[in-house]
């Protein structure tokens, strides 16, 4: 039986990737975008593209996913602007990319929903687990409205979008 918390770590961690609230889920502003769209820039130096930002959502998600299962980390990245890298071209490895960040979104849905009461009370060190997952679900929120946003500058967000 799930408790409180979890429901609640749930429901935001749905709202951040699947389903519409107040604003569009991860998959929406994802869907239909060609790897060119997801390569393009808008000008200026700190413009991502959507594509490096799929990667730095990806590498986030991965981290917390092994920390979780207990798992070693990969080795850190010397900076988190390295975390918004892109290393391939092509339609395949952008729906690879995509399809990473959606896997390690479900396989962190699994670990939330094993979650018990004690979920913010944390005896190790850093953050507790609880507080990881919102932390991402707030982070993912902020990077789809800048998906968002690259879609309206290169004109490929719907002028008018319907959603319940």
């Amino acid at each position: 039986m799930q408790n409180k918390i979890s429901e609640v770590l749930l429901q935001n961690w749905d709202y951040a990737m699947d389903q519409e609230d107040w604003s569009p889920p991860l998959k929406n502003a994802l869907d239909g975008v060609s790897s060119e769209q997801a390569l393009w820039k808008p000008q200026g130096e700190a413009a991502n593209s959507i594509w490096e930002t799929v990667n730095h959502l990806t590498y986030y998600k991965d981290r917390l996913l092994r920390k979780l299962k207990g798992l070693p980390n990969p080795p850190y990245l010397e900076s988190n602007d390295a975390t918004f890298t892109v290393t391939e071209s092509g339609e395949e490895a952008w729906g690879q990319a995509v399809s990473r960040l959606k896997k390690v979104h479900a396989d962190l849905r699994e670990i939330i929903e094993a979650l018990e009461e004690g979920a913010y009370d944390w005896g190790g060190s850093g953050h507790a687990p609880g507080e990881e997952v919102m932390s991402l679900i707030l982070h993912d929120a902020y990077h789809t409205g800048q998906i968002v946003l690259v879609r309206k500058l290169q004109g490929s967000w719907p002028s008018k979008r319907s959603f319940n």
